[in-house]
């Protein structure tokens, strides 16, 4: 699923991506594998949850004594207030047990909680999960919620995407452990990134992976309808779409983190870089930072000691332990690494020399390079002196 549908997703708020079981069941074994005791004793929060067919609470429920876990709590969004085009139908589940009420399953959310053996089979599994209507409709930042939030160890989820900003504020307001889907884009959120930047969330053991040809994909209503995107249908009838750069955020460690990228001196990269942007030339320094141009995170050379920008797409090789993130080309998150030259008196110019109309300032704290490509935008001064803009940076160095 291309950016521009998730954002046509967050403008419409049709946005309701539901998790496989897999891959839950792969992120969580992931931080176990680091520490087996991660979760023990531990009470887990599901928020923007749908328990009666969750993943989530399937999996944390079966796995409750695996896990050690001391409580499962699930909560859901009442059906009235997702905005959603659907004719909603209660659960036989739900339908046929005595709590059953016809107003409050429109307008209620449902808190599932699961803590001791209530089936009296020796166990605490799925079976014993018990339930009832919430006062309200189980928005998270309903007073309600935040009670659950704050008695709770750790936050795991698949947030709406158009929420996922006040989604995580929400969650390090509590400074609580977290376990959330999000999209790439959002590590360059002003309010996201110093929280990368300071090691206090990191991408999870699985981001933009494709696993088997293909991204994460996920389960969505009947009635999602989203243009130019992929739809499959599952093997039992479920509608499942494939979205691309999507992945796991956390500040549970795991060993993926601590794994040292594998790099090659500036020379050999020069000279046998696989990609035609590095292999034969020059690294080139930035126009306005003191740093240079790292285009591919396999390209990072081991002996550079200086400032380097890279990818976004850096952040899941990430190894706090090899390198350390000193900014970001966004407003506000590279006092580290200041800019050192403004473009406003500068035009931005099209391949074909027509002006935009828009000012050089437009690329402002941009990574910008003394160079023009030929295949997009640049900008120019009256003395003739052109540049283009990289993509979003990172700005690194090895630690030492």
């Amino acid at each position: 699923m291309a950016n521009k549908d998730l954002s046509k997703a967050k403008t419409g708020k049709n946005d309701e991506f539901y998790t496989q079981y897999h891959d839950i069941e792969t992120e969580i074994n992931a931080y176990l594998e680091y520490d087996p005791n991660v979760f023990q004793n531990k009470t887990v929060l599901l928020p923007c949850d749908d328990p009666e067919w969750s993943n989530f609470t399937k999996f944390f429920a079966q796995n409750f004594e695996r896990l050690k876990l001391k409580k499962l709590i699930s909560t859901s969004f009442a059906p009235d207030s997702k905005n959603l085009k659907i004719n909603y139908q209660p659960t036989l589940f739900e339908k046929e047990n005595p709590k059953f009420d016809e107003k409050k399953t429109i307008i209620n959310g449902k808190i599932f909680t699961l803590d001791h053996d209530t089936s009296g089979d020796g166990k605490i599994d799925v079976n014993d999960l018990e339930w009832s209507y919430l006062k309200g409709d189980g928005d998270f930042r309903s007073d309600e919620i935040k009670k659950l939030r704050d008695e709770s160890d750790v936050i795991i989820t698949n947030p709406p995407f158009s929420l996922f900003r006040e989604f995580l504020a929400w969650i390090v307001e509590a400074d609580k452990k977290f376990v959330i889907i999000g999209n790439m884009n959002a590590i360059t959120y002003k309010e996201v990134f110093p929280l990368i930047q300071d090691n206090k969330m990191w991408t999870g053991s699985r981001f933009n992976k494709r696993l088997n040809g293909k991204n994460m994909t996920f389960t969505v209503p009947d009635d999602y309808t989203l243009s130019g995107t992929e739809v499959e249908m599952s093997s039992d009838g479920k509608k499942m779409i494939s979205v691309a750069g999507t992945g796991w955020f956390t500040n549970l460690d795991h060993g993926i983190r601590h794994q040292f990228l594998p790099l090659m001196t500036m020379a050999d990269n020069i000279k046998f870089s696989k990609h035609k942007e590095v292999k034969g030339r020059e690294y080139q320094k930035y126009d306005n930072y003191d740093a240079i141009e790292v285009p591919f995170t396999d390209a990072i050379p081991s002996d550079y000691d200086g400032v380097m920008g890279v990818p976004i797409s850096f952040l899941p090789k990430y190894n706090p332990d090899q390198f350390i993130i000193l900014g970001a080309t966004q407003r506000g998150c590279h006092d580290k690494v200041p800019d050192t030259k403004k473009y406003d008196d500068y035009w931005e110019v099209k391949q074909n020399g027509e002006k935009t109309g828009s000012s050089g300032g437009k690329t402002n704290e941009n990574a910008n390079l003394e160079i023009n490509d030929g295949k997009k935008n640049y900008f120019i001064n009256k003395e003739g002196h052109i540049v283009q803009s990289a993509y979003q940076r990172i700005f690194i160095k090895h630690k030492k």
